[in-house]
């Protein structure tokens, strides 16, 4: 059951981000997103995966595997379209 809670938090949380990237993608505007605030995010998001690793848990690891790059994306685009 805490497996299944874990997925579970696992596809909303990563499932959050998607909307965001694909509108920054679509759009190239990036007006309102704050770069120091999405660089924060992506530090945090990169150290909760190394902490799935270290604990050994599959949802941390995928969460948190897949949300890297859907902010990285966010980021990358912010500093193109500064």
């Amino acid at each position: 059951m805490t497996e299944i809670i874990g997925f579970l938090a696992a596809i909303l949380t990563t499932a959050c981000y998607i909307p965001q990237a694909l509108h920054v993608v679509r759009e190239r505007n990036t007006a309102g997103i704050s770069l120091l605030a999405y660089t924060t995010l992506f530090g945090g998001v990169f150290l909760w995966m190394v902490y799935g690793f270290l604990i050994n848990s599959l949802p941390i690891i995928l969460a948190n595997g897949i949300t890297l790059p859907l902010i990285g994306i966010v980021i990358a685009m912010k500093i193109r379209h500064k």
